[in-house]
């Protein structure tokens, strides 16, 4: 009997200890008094954050190109309609130089001049905004109506892509490389700066 009634009251605590600490979260929470004394219950947010990579950031942003396009995606039927889709998309595309490219055989210095051979400029980033994007309107879809939507964003995208080079960005980032990291480069080493670029992003650009 010792032993039941030992069980009992260690029950009886462990009980009154949980109800203390429930009482004590509420009140420490910004509405705790309120919703003690409403008995409306509180939700509770526990966030496991795991941290998977680190990734080393060396691409200098220089450029970036806004694009906004009317696409129409059509799939060809034999019998049927023609399933139509109209999308209005916007999109950005954007020239880099990836500085962690640059060794210290790529630097060379002279007495009153230091020369800098700089990687090729990059089209690091070209991609739809589907939050300002959307579907104007579609024909004849159905149950193809998700396959049309979405190859038609990855046309969409594919010309992004295509009209950012035909435009010239990659000359416009070699120029704003240029205008950007020259100061800077000669403020800090107190000489002439020359940054050379490769050839090939120039002979890309007139294929």
């Amino acid at each position: 009997m010792r032993i039941l009634s030992w069980l009992v009251r260690l029950a009886v605590i462990v009980v009154l200890l949980i109800g203390a600490r429930a009482i004590w979260n509420s009140v420490m929470h910004g509405d705790g008094l309120k919703s003690l004394f409403s008995g409306k219950d509180q939700t509770e947010t526990v966030h496991t954050i795991v941290l998977q990579e680190i990734t080393a950031m060396g691409k200098l942003e220089l450029v970036k190109y806004n694009f906004k396009d009317v696409v129409e995606q059509e799939i060809v039927k034999m019998w049927l309609p023609n399933a139509k889709a109209v999308l209005i998309v916007q999109g950005e595309a954007i020239g880099c130089v990836d500085l962690t490219k640059i060794n210290i055989a790529d630097i060379t210095s002279e007495q009153e001049t230091l020369v800098v051979h700089m990687p090729e400029p990059e089209l690091c980033v070209f991609k739809i905004d589907h939050e300002k994007s959307k579907v104007y309107n579609t024909e004849y879809a159905f149950m193809e109506e998700a396959k049309l939507v979405q190859d038609a964003y990855k046309q969409a995208e594919k010309q992004i892509q295509k009209s950012a080079l035909d435009m010239g960005i990659l000359k416009q980032t070699e120029e704003n490389a240029t205008k950007i990291l020259t100061p800077v480069l000669e403020k800090a080493s107190g000489k002439k700066v020359i940054l050379k670029f490769p050839m090939s992003a120039r002979v890309e650009k007139l294929r």
